[in-house]
């Protein structure tokens, strides 16, 4: 199942997890000694994060290491830039009306 990076994205523990492997590779172990939660469900975290490709997990000797593959956030961030280029303007016409209004008052 292929899922989409917004899903990934929407739990906090996901997100934590991203964060610690965008600064270091680490293995499963590893990630899971920074969560309070069981190994089971940082597996089940990572699973989610590399089946939406945020997260790579590679097989070295005995040991399965997580790399953090941010290029894939670029969706999200587009999806994010749109909106706010649609407030900034929304914005900028309640500046000009604010100012319109002060002209008018004076």
């Amino acid at each position: 199942m292929r899922r989409d990076v917004f899903q990934a994205i929407a739990d906090p523990n996901r997100r934590a997890i991203l964060d610690l492997l965008s600064r270091q590779r680490l293995t499963l172990n590893g990630v899971a000694e920074n969560f309070p939660i069981s190994r089971p469900a940082v597996s089940k975290h990572i699973k989610i994060l590399t089946e939406c490709g945020l997260v790579v997990v590679h097989q070295q000797g005995r040991e399965r290491y997580c790399e953090a593959r941010l290029d894939k956030l670029t969706e999200v961030s587009a999806w994010v830039e749109q909106y706010r280029r649609f407030w900034e303007e929304r914005f900028d016409r309640l500046d000009e009306y604010l100012q319109e209004a002060q002209k008018k008052e004076k």
